[in-house]
């Protein structure tokens, strides 16, 4: 059987390979972080969304919510992340990966004195670069944060209260 033979007898891939170059990589600016957008759903037939954040020291990063139907991977670049997981707080440094299963409260800032630097991925994807853009204009003041309220269901992002999150973000302010 030749290389060729053999190419054409796998099953067809569910999509095209994804190549984002940082160079040419959208990004999306709050006051406190840089999400680089590298794919989103539309790219990889509903399999995953991915970016990557960079908080600076003092990043809020996201509140408490969860997802229904996807599971929120982390990985740590470099620097150090305070996340909640449930009613857990817990550091992830450089190098950590952490998996948040569907239906998981969790939230996440930079570490108290630390910058981090995220790759997140959300499997299945979600159209999710659309409200990564929405929350980048809250953030800085462009849009009402009613605007997020309203697509939950549309971005599958739930807020909810944790007293737990809002000690510790009190205790590092």
């Amino acid at each position: 059987m030749t290389a060729d033979q053999n190419a054409t007898s796998l099953p067809a891939a569910p999509f095209a390979p994804v190549l984002t170059r940082h160079a040419e990589a959208e990004t999306c600016a709050d006051p406190s972080s840089v999400m680089t957008l590298l794919a989103d759903s539309g790219q990889t037939a509903d399999g995953f969304t991915s970016y990557r954040s960079t908080f600076a020291k003092g990043a809020v990063g996201a509140p408490a919510h969860f997802h229904t139907k996807a599971t929120e991977l982390f990985f740590v670049i470099s620097g150090s992340l305070q996340v909640l997981v449930g009613e857990e707080i817990t550091t992830l440094d450089a190098g950590d990966f952490l998996a948040v299963p569907p239906h998981t409260p969790h939230a996440f800032a930079a570490a108290p004195g630390c910058e981090a630097d995220v790759l997140f991925v959300f499997t299945p994807g979600m159209g999710r670069f659309d409200y990564l853009r929405l929350l980048g204009r809250v953030m800085r003041g462009e849009a009402d944060f009613q605007e997020i309220a309203d697509s939950a269901e549309q971005y599958d992002n739930h807020y909810v209260d944790s007293p737990v999150w809002r000690a510790a973000l009190e205790a590092s302010a």
